[in-house]
C-alpha cells in the first residue's frame, strides 16, 4: 500500500471504532451485531477511507508535488514539468529537494558575501590608488600658488611633477576602462595570424633601456628552432608580453636575467617569461591577478605601476579562450607562462 492509502485506513478504522464505541456506550447496538456491522460499520469506514484517501491524495500530494516541481523548475533540473512521483516518496523526495535547495542557497549567498566584500575592497583600493597623485598635485600646485611660481628653482620642477602625477592618474583610469571592457566583451579582439618569435623580440628590443637601468640581462629562447606562427590579437599579445617582462625587470635582482620562452605543445604554443628576481611567496600567489593586488606595496608604487597589469593580462589571455599561470618561489625567482592557439 501506498502511504496515502496507509494514512487514509489509520483515519477510516479511527472514526468506525469511535462510531462502535458511541453507539455501544448508548445501548442502540443491543442485538443483531452482525447484521449492523454490515449496515453502519461497513460503509462508514468505506466512506471515510475513500473520502479520506481522496483528500490526501489529490489535495495535500497534489500541492506537495506542485512545490517540488516549482522548486525543481527554481534548480533549473528540468525544463518541462516532470511525472508526479508515486506518494509512496513523494515526502522523501520533497525533503531531500527542500535540502538540496537550501545548501545551494546557502552557497549562493556565501558567494554573494565574498562578492560583496571584493566590492568594497576594490573601491577602497580604487580610491586609494587615485588619490595618491591627486594630493602631490594638489600639494605641487598650491606651492606654485604661495609664490613658488616666482621662484625659478621650483615652478619647473614642481610642474613636472605634477604632470608625472597626471600621467598616472590617466594610466590608472585607461587600465580600469580596458578591463571593464574586456569583462563585459565591449573590447573586440582583432584575431588574425601572425608570427609569434618577432613579436618577442620586438618587445625585448624596446624594453632593452629599462633593463640595462636595472643590469638586467635579457635572453629569448625559441624551442621550436622556426618562427611560429599563432592566431590571436597581436597589439594585445604583446601587451601581454611587455606586461610580464617589465614586471620581470622591476622584480628582478641586479645582474639578474630574464627568459622568454617560446615551446611548442601540439595544437597550442606556451609562452614562458622566466626571472631570477625576488619572486613570490606562497601566500600571495592565488591572488596576484587580482586587480590592485600588491605583494610588495611600496616597492610597487615606487616602480610607478598601477598595480592593474596582471589583472590585464589575465583577462586579455582569456578573452583569447586560453590559460594562464605563475609558478614562484620566494628567493628564487617567478615564470608566467601563457598558452596561444597555434595556426
Amino acid at each position: 500500500m501506498t502511504k496515502p492509502r496507509i494514512v487514509a485506513l489509520i483515519i477510516s478504522l479511527f472514526v468506525t471504532a469511535i462510531l462502535a464505541l458511541t453507539t455501544s456506550l448508548q445501548g442502540t447496538l443491543q442485538i443483531d451485531l452482525f447484521r449492523n456491522f454490515f449496515s453502519l460499520f461497513l460503509p462508514v469506514f468505506l466512506l471515510t477511507f475513500l473520502f479520506s484517501w481522496l483528500f490526501i491524495e489529490w489535495i495535500i500530494f497534489r500541492r506537495i508535488n506542485s512545490v517540488l516541481q516549482h522548486l525543481r523548475k527554481l534548480k533549473e533540473l528540468a525544463p518541462e514539468k516532470k511525472k508526479r512521483q508515486n506518494s509512496s516518496d513523494i515526502l522523501e523526495t520533497l525533503n531531500k529537494e527542500v535540502q538540496d535547495w537550501a545548501s545551494e542557497r546557502k552557497e549562493e549567498i556565501d558567494r554573494l558575501n565574498r562578492l560583496e566584500m571584493y566590492r568594497k575592497e576594490y573601491l577602497g583600493n580604487v580610491s586609494h590608488e587615485l588619490k595618491t597623485p591627486i594630493f602631490s598635485i594638489q600639494g605641487y600646485i598650491l606651492t606654485l600658488l604661495e609664490g613658488g611660481i616666482d621662484d625659478p628653482g621650483i615652478n619647473r620642477d614642481y610642474l613636472q611633477r605634477a604632470e608625472r602625477s597626471v600621467d598616472r592618474m590617466i594610466a590608472i583610469v585607461e587600465d580600469l576602462q580596458a578591463i571593464t571592457q574586456l569583462e563585459t566583451g565591449e573590447l573586440e579582439l582583432d584575431i588574425d595570424r601572425f608570427e609569434l618569435v618577432s613579436l618577442v623580440q620586438d618587445v625585448i628590443d624596446a624594453e632593452e633601456m629599462r633593463a640595462k637601468a636595472n643590469k638586467i640581462h635579457f635572453e629569448m629562447v625559441n624551442d621550436t628552432g622556426h618562427a611560429v606562427y599563432v592566431m590571436g590579437d597581436r597589439f594585445r599579445i604583446r601587451q601581454v608580453l611587455v606586461n610580464l617582462v617589465v614586471n620581470s625587470v622591476r622584480y628582478g635582482r641586479e645582474n639578474g636575467e630574464t627568459k622568454v620562452k617560446i615551446h611548442d605543445a601540439g595544437d597550442k604554443i606556451i609562452v614562458e617569461v622566466v626571472d631570477n628576481g625576488i619572486g613570490i611567496s606562497k601566500i600571495h600567489l592565488p591572488r596576484v591577478f587580482e586587480r590592485f593586488y600588491r605583494v610588495d606595496k611600496s616597492r610597487s608604487r615606487a616602480q610607478g605601476g598601477t598595480g592593474l597589469g596582471l589583472a590585464i593580462v589575465k583577462h586579455i589571455i582569456e578573452a583569447h579562450k586560453q590559460h594562464i599561470e605563475v609558478m614562484s618561489t620566494e628567493g628564487v625567482g617567478s615564470t608566467f607562462s601563457f598558452t596561444l592557439k597555434k595556426s
